[in-house]
């Protein structure tokens, strides 16, 4: 049996989707994962065949830097943390007019080595990554059967009368201006029909008997595999969704480090802090996050990303602090974490049953604060607003949760320990 991943050349992306093919490896079956080559080495760690697949402009093997993408990426990148800095809004409309070739880079070409890559490997199963949209045109338009992956909050796709790039919902702490919401609704819409337009156009040059689709956003294939907690969605949007199933996460296995289980071996009460592989660049806010430790007096493991340690003041000497960390084996032990919400930290989090203090900048991060806070799983304030006295607060809380909270948090993980996401995916596919 073979399992074709399909995923871009970003480790954020690749990670999960290599994790839920742990599935099939662990059962003796061959994986191909078709991807850049940037990302070839955890394509390799996982032991895996890997294709070659560009599928957009820029790349990520675990940190980003700008300086390190071709011209046009680098450019976008620099606007997008320029943009963060000043809001919510701003960064939503950003990423908005940055859509169309950031999603739809070379569509036709795409679509075309994803089926060559199909074609030579007849693939008894497939996933691909949702947002890889020139693959899914490939495997939509050859009829080829797969697993459509979120990653990310589920509005990623969405239902009912949603927006793409328009949150649905905002935790407490985010206001937003009704004017400049509308100004990014009418924005995004715009942004939608053009999108839909290039997607109809590739589609029909792929297949000229293609039927055009009302907003290609909403499009999905025939079975959409949602890394998320179930926990996470109400009612009401669950009955809008298609044929589908939530993993909770796909938390994978990592390399011990010896020095990290020296310094965990010392048992006391820690809070893990990471904003991720693009917005680690928010050294002011990763300054301020450390400011609130120390008020709190918790010791911390920091994985400053593309921060210089040293933007955050004094490090107290039981502190743990790396660019990059063991994010899954850290949570495993953590009392509390301090995220940009970003999918993996949210998922891999709460699957170890960690309470969160949310921080998000942008796209669907807005959305999942919001999940997070509804659900009573941690607090969300706004990166650029919350002082170090705000953000200490919020540490508090989270690390003394109330006790119903507690409660449904850890049944949460323990359910996800139960039926681990790789497994949930190879039973949905095999069905």
């Amino acid at each position: 049996m073979t399992l074709l991943v399909i995923s871009p050349d970003y480790a954020s992306h690749l990670l999960p989707l290599a994790t839920l093919a742990t599935a099939w490896r662990d059962r003796g079956e061959r994986v191909v994962v078709a991807t850049g080559p940037a990302t070839a080495g955890i394509v390799e760690a996982f032991g895996f065949e890997r294709r070659d697949l560009r599928l957009g402009r820029g790349s990520n093997p675990g940190v980003i830097a700008a300086g390190e993408q071709p011209p046009d990426e680098g450019a976008s990148l620099r606007g997008f943390f320029r943009a963060t800095e000043e809001g919510a809004l701003a960064t939503l409309r950003y990423q908005a007019e940055e859509r169309l070739t950031d999603l739809m880079w070379d569509p036709v070409g795409r679509a075309r080595a994803t089926r060559r890559i199909v074609d030579d490997l007849v693939p008894d199963h497939v996933i691909v990554d949702h947002l890889a949209f020139s693959a899914r045109l490939g495997l939509l338009g050859a009829g080829t059967s797969h697993g459509d992956v979120v990653l990310g909050h589920p509005t990623a796709l969405p239902v009912g009368d949603e927006l793409y790039g328009v949150p649905p919902a905002w935790p407490s702490a985010f206001d937003p201006d009704p004017s400049g919401l509308e100004d990014l609704r009418r924005l995004c819409r715009r942004v939608s029909e053009r999108f839909t337009e290039e997607w109809n156009r590739a589609a029909t040059e792929l297949d000229p008997g293609h039927r055009p689709v009302e907003d290609a956003f909403a499009e999905h294939g025939p079975l959409v595999l949602y890394n998320y907690p179930t926990e996470l969605v109400d009612d009401a949007r669950r009955r809008l969704l298609p044929t589908h199933r939530f993993l909770g996460s796909a938390r994978r296995s990592e390399a011990e480090d010896a020095d990290v289980e020296a310094w965990l071996a010392q048992g006391r009460p820690f809070a893990y802090v990471s904003f991720g592989s693009f917005l680690s660049v928010r050294g002011d806010v990763l300054a301020r996050v450390a400011e609130a430790l120390r008020l709190v007096g918790v010791r911390a493991a920091v994985a400053t990303g593309s921060t210089d340690a040293a933007e955050l003041g004094a490090v107290p000497s039981d502190w743990l602090v790396r660019p990059y960390l063991p994010q899954v084996r850290l949570l495993a032990a953590a009392s509390a974490a301090v995220t940009h919400g970003g999918n993996n930290s949210v998922t891999e989090a709460i699957g170890a049953g960690v309470p969160l203090v949310v921080l998000p900048f942008s796209t669907d991060q807005f959305a999942g604060a919001a999940a997070v806070e509804a659900a009573g799983f941690g607090v969300a304030l706004d990166p650029n607003a919350a002082t170090a006295r705000d953000l200490a607060d919020a540490i508090r809380r989270v690390l003394d949760l109330p006790v119903s909270d507690r409660a449904r948090l850890d049944a949460t993980a323990a359910a996800q320990a139960a039926r681990p996401g790789p497994e949930v995916a190879f039973e949905a596919l095999s069905a």
